[in-house]
């Protein structure tokens, strides 16, 4: 009886022992597991960082070509910057450039106050409100205190309106800024960035280059409007160009400041964009093709 109990004993010391092996390799099984799923997932990381700079520099690659493009002394080789769509691949790379010369657009800094009106009324604003931001608009930047009338804003207008930091009275840095001006809302600002610049240095715009909207605050009726646009989209280096509603000739581009979009898609998806507003020309530091003055990778905000 005394063998056959030790004999149960080492038979449940066994059934133990296995038991523990057993949960010992269920553990090592989950371990190994987890470092295989973390290896897996770093590794995709990986394929996806890498696709990510791949198309990054893509990117900045299309904003490269857009500039020795737009600056090409050969006209049947240059770009033309109306917002018309440039596409390449490279390496199964697609890459997408639009290109748009700031002349085109209303610049803030120095635009006559009937054009910025103007402007702000093709758009959507009724003539009573543009007027006053408009106003607001010439005391921001103008340096001295006196009000702009009708509807002007100095310091005590924006602290009425719980604005303490009031009129600038200098320059716009960035066009952004224009939406600390007293009237202006978020939604008004959003139809205007694309048609407003600090660059240009121009009191009215260049019709050659200018939005829809931009040449209804020149003055084009809506007939003229479409007929430019029709020949603009038509036009390609090389062919004659064609006499603007004001009397002067097409301008087909050459150095001068741009803000260029550059896309980069790779095969799987990953998208990388820069957005871009360069001085091409000669004078651009230490001997570049162009001079950044504002640089964004991603969407716009």
């Amino acid at each position: 009886m005394g063998i056959s109990m030790l004999t149960q004993g080492k038979r449940n010391e066994h059934g133990i022992a296995l038991l523990l092996v057993l949960w010992m390799l269920i553990i090592l099984i989950g371990i190994i597991g987890v470092f295989a799923l973390i290896a897996t997932t770093e590794r995709q990381q990986g394929k996806l960082l890498a696709r990510t700079v791949q198309a990054r520099y893509a990117a900045e690659g299309g904003v490269d070509v857009a500039t020795m493009r737009l600056s090409n002394t050969d006209p049947l080789l240059q770009w033309v910057p109306d917002n018309r769509v440039y596409k390449y691949t490279v390496d199964k790379t697609q890459i997408e450039i639009r290109a748009v010369d700031e002349s085109g657009k209303v610049d803030i800094n120095v635009a006559d106050a009937d054009v910025i009106n103007a402007l702000l009324i093709s758009v959507g604003v009724d003539a009573l409100e543009a007027q006053n931001i408009t106003s607001a608009i010439m005391d921001w930047r103008d340096p001295d205190n006196l009000l702009t009338l009708p509807g002007g804003a100095e310091d005590p207008q924006y602290i009425s309106a719980k604005r303490p930091y009031g009129a600038k009275d200098g320059a716009f840095q960035t066009i952004s800024e224009l939406q600390q001006v007293l009237g202006m809302t978020p939604e008004l600002f959003a139809k205007l960035k694309p048609l407003i610049t600090i660059y240009s240095g121009l009191n009215r715009p260049n019709p050659s280059f200018a939005p829809p909207e931009v040449l209804a605050a020149l003055g084009l009726q809506a007939p003229q409007i479409a007929q430019l646009l029709a020949q603009r989209e038509a036009w390609q280096p090389g062919m004659p160009v064609f006499t603007l509603p004001d009397g002067n000739p097409l301008a087909t581009g050459g150095t001068g400041t741009y803000s260029i979009s550059s896309l980069a898609i790779e095969p799987d998806g990953s998208r990388a964009e820069i957005t871009a507003t360069l001085r091409v020309g000669a004078n651009g530091n230490f001997g570049q093709l162009y001079t950044p003055l504002a640089w964004r990778v991603g969407n716009n905000d």
